[in-house]
């Protein structure tokens, strides 16, 4: 078996000790006869799962006693949604932050529940940075204050968290959860798609502050409603369960091996490394501000974009696949999660050097 390294913005490498390990329990958990794909979600042997699975992500991210985390469907785009649905309580306004497309595509959603104050935008340095605190406009009147700590797609990170005052902070994390430790009472609503770096497709994390949930808009749908997924312990109805027990696997492994504070210093190193070699030369280019470079999803050109294909081809002949960069943006993007390892990064940078030698 061969192994490639997977560089795909979602869904995404997961690690190969997991992936071994639910091999190993695919027919029989634990003793218990069945796949955990065939459990009962309200049997003992998945409330197990689940319960561990939740008591590791809280020591993972700290997370304080008064945060629910729920385990839903529907993604993060649900959470477009959602958001705005329970936490607007009575207000007629929202402040939002654009970065980016997904930035856009929550201020879309929340448009068709409330006005939308875009707080600030980097739409005319196309989004190759973030505005700065000071450039902030919030609202006085805003419900909360909505922002994406990283643009999948674009390749830009906030070097910092916005200070809102007394308005939620609700942060879309589905490209940097558990990529580094984050003070979680700083947010109101956090959440994330796991496709990333969690666990495979399937599967939404939402950590919300109890205080702001159970007021929902009139009208809301008893699945959009937090409280609903909260007072039953994210059994409402039957939640996905294989993603869940997948998503428990891999903070297993964060835990093995040091928790967030270890996956940032590798995560740091494993960004620098690739930085440095499209810096260094005069054949790749980066067109995100230094201060803003994501440590997950770095985009890249060549000087010369007709090379493009040939590249991709050549990289996935080394077993270097999934470089090609989004449709709206054109070039590469390398996306290096969590479980993508140091050695994929040092052999896409050797690739990359070799391929300048012979096409520069």
């Amino acid at each position: 078996m061969t192994r490639v390294y997977n560089f795909s913005a979602g869904p995404a490498m997961l690690p190969e000790e997991v992936l071994r390990q639910a091999r190993e329990e695919m027919l029989d958990w634990q003793g218990s006869g069945m796949s955990v794909m065939e459990m009962s979600h309200r049997g003992k042997e998945f409330m197990s799962i689940a319960e561990q699975a939740e008591a590791d992500l809280r020591e993972l991210m700290a997370i304080p006693d008064d945060y629910k985390v729920l385990f839903l469907q529907g993604g993060a785009s649900s959470q477009f949604a959602m958001v705005p649905m329970n936490l607007l309580r009575g207000r007629s306004k929202a402040d939002y932050i654009n970065t980016g497309a997904w930035s856009k595509k929550a201020i879309a959603e929340a448009g068709r529940y409330c006005e939308v104050n875009v707080a600030g935008t980097s739409e005319a340095e196309n989004f190759s940075t973030v505005p700065a605190q000071e450039a902030l406009q919030l609202s006085a009147d805003a419900a909360y204050v909505h922002y994406t700590p990283n643009e999948t797609i674009g390749g830009v990170e906030f070097p910092y968290v916005p200070e809102t005052g007394d308005k939620p902070l609700v942060a879309d994390m589905s490209s940097t959860i558990l990529s580094r430790p984050i003070d979680v009472s700083k947010y109101g609503v956090i959440y994330a798609g796991a496709q990333k770096n969690v666990g495979p497709a399937g599967l939404t994390l939402v950590i919300v502050r109890d205080d702001l949930i159970g007021e929902p808009l009139e009208g809301t749908p008893t699945m959009f409603d937090y409280q609903t997924h909260a007072k039953s312990g994210s059994m409402y109805n039957t939640p996905p369960t294989y993603s869940w027990y997948l998503a428990g696997l891999v903070f297993q492994w964060l835990k093995r091996n040091g928790g967030l504070a270890a996956m940032a210093e590798i995560n740091k190193r494993k960004s620098g490394k690739l930085y440095a070699a499209i810096d260094g030369s005069d054949f790749y280019a980066n067109p995100v501000d230094p201060a803003c470079r994501s440590w997950m999803n770095v985009p890249f050109t060549l000087a010369n974009p007709d090379l493009d294909a040939t590249f991709l081809d050549e990289a996935k002949a080394r077993g270097l696949t999934t470089l090609k960069g989004h449709r709206s943006v054109g070039g590469m993007r390398a996306s290096i999660y969590n479980a993508m390892p140091e050695a994929g990064v040092d052999a896409l940078v050797e690739f990359m050097a070799d391929f300048e030698k012979r096409h520069g």
